[in-house]
């Protein structure tokens, strides 16, 4: 596939610090044809009107939903408006490196594999705060063993997948729980999947990072839930 258009999908929840930025590094991004979809989550610190005002103009769609959902919402409102030959998802933060799309991408479009997981953690010093490093693994060794991967990132936001196969998927989690439940989806599809390593700037609670344990708690309950698909 030798042209293709790359759908990135941003969900963003309050994000007024950092969406300028975050949106011009995917426009600068190397793919040459993108479909930028931002979600916006029924943002309440003024991100609704600077994507209005600011953003509109410069991407394919920006959707507005009228009660927040969370980030599976978002991500499930994005997926359906979605056109490209490959999806990704960005999120609105500066944590993930859109230079580094093609890492990501180039695998799928290659026919390597269908989907593809950037890792945070694959051959290199894992980053951010140790406790949430450990419930990272914790989360993907427990996400391993019933969707029988060998991932060493299920909760990465940097995962690219065939257009079709996000497509395809009915997606039920409306949090953080959307991680766990994508990938014991996908497993269960029986369809290839790989990983690479990718860069990670991780921010901190002060900066606005909003997992949290309840967050961690409902990530064990999603696989155990989605464990047979």
């Amino acid at each position: 596939m030798k042209d293709y258009t790359l759908s990135i999908i941003i969900p963003c929840y309050n994000e007024k610090n950092s969406i300028h930025a975050i949106v011009n590094r995917v426009l600068q991004s190397p793919i040459p044809n993108k479909e930028i979809i931002i979600v916006d989550d029924k943002s309440t610190d003024g991100t609704s009107e600077i994507l209005d005002r600011d953003i509109a103009p410069l991407v394919s769609k920006v959707i507005h939903h009228s009660l927040n959902q969370g980030k599976g919402g978002a991500l499930r409102t994005g997926f359906q408006h979605a056109t490209g030959d490959v999806v990704i998802i960005q999120d609105a933060d500066l944590e993930y490196d859109p230079n580094e799309y093609p890492l990501v991408v180039e695998p799928v479009i290659n026919g390597e594999c269908d989907v593809c997981y950037g890792s945070r953690f694959l051959g290199q010093p894992a980053k951010g705060y140790m406790v949430n490093q450990l419930a990272n693994r914790f989360l993907t060794v427990l996400s391993n063993l019933f969707t029988h991967l060998h991932l060493t990132d299920m909760e990465t936001c940097y995962k690219c997948f065939k257009r079709d196969i996000i497509q395809a998927v009915d997606i039920k989690e409306n949090r953080f729980g959307f991680e766990p439940e994508i990938t014991a989806k996908v497993a269960r599809m029986g369809v290839r999947i790989k990983e690479v390593p990718i860069s990670y700037h991780p921010r901190t609670n002060e900066e606005g990072k909003k997992i949290g344990f309840k967050d961690g708690l409902r990530a064990i309950y999603c696989i155990l839930k989605y464990r047979n698909g």
